[in-house]
């Protein structure tokens, strides 16, 4: 039995296993989406949450951590300045794991790491949207609408002096070509 044994081995030695997850929370920074098998997708999901709080956190030494962490420095810059500030706003979760099938060789369950977007999860629009239920919007708007729509198609000058109203898509060309 396993108890109080954390964490995965992943069939490594420890030495293996640290720079293999390294490896791919760098990669993971880097291109912000990697395919991976499931095993090592959910042992590097956690370093990479962790590398974000650090990044959230912005001082010296959060960015020495990461540093000492990361196989990158330019990735490390890269944490620090441009893929914080999507989740300043999130408490956590700012790693999705998708399982994408197997692997052909061998029949490895295959997963797919991401980085969530901003646009994505709880949304600005959403909380715009609780506030406008409250704010009831005028029924002026609706009635302009249908007054600009009624005025969309104004009636020709020569086809109102006749009385006449004109067809929908040929302007009354057709009734005249049938006549001659």
């Amino acid at each position: 039995m396993r108890h109080r044994k954390a964490g995965r081995k992943l069939n490594r030695d420890s030495s293996h296993r640290r720079a293999m997850l390294r490896n791919l929370v760098t990669s993971l920074f880097r291109h912000e989406e990697i395919s991976t098998t499931q095993a090592k997708a959910k042992a590097a999901q956690p370093i990479a949450e962790k590398m974000v709080s650090l990044a959230k956190r912005g001082d010296l030494h959060a960015r020495r951590q990461a540093l000492s962490y990361l196989m990158d420095k330019s990735v490390t810059h890269t944490l620090f300045d441009e893929i914080k500030d999507r989740f300043h706003n999130r408490q956590g979760g700012y790693v999705r794991i998708l399982r994408t099938g197997h692997r052909r060789g061998d029949n490895a369950p295959l997963a797919t790491m991401q980085l969530v977007t901003a646009g994505k999860g709880k949304s600005p629009a959403k909380a715009s949207k609780k506030g406008a239920t409250k704010e009831k919007k005028p029924a002026e708007k609706t009635t302009d609408r249908k007054a600009a729509h009624k005025e969309k198609e104004p009636i020709p000058e020569d086809t109102q002096q006749k009385g006449e109203t004109p067809e929908k898509g040929n302007g009354g060309e057709k009734e005249e070509s049938s006549k001659a």
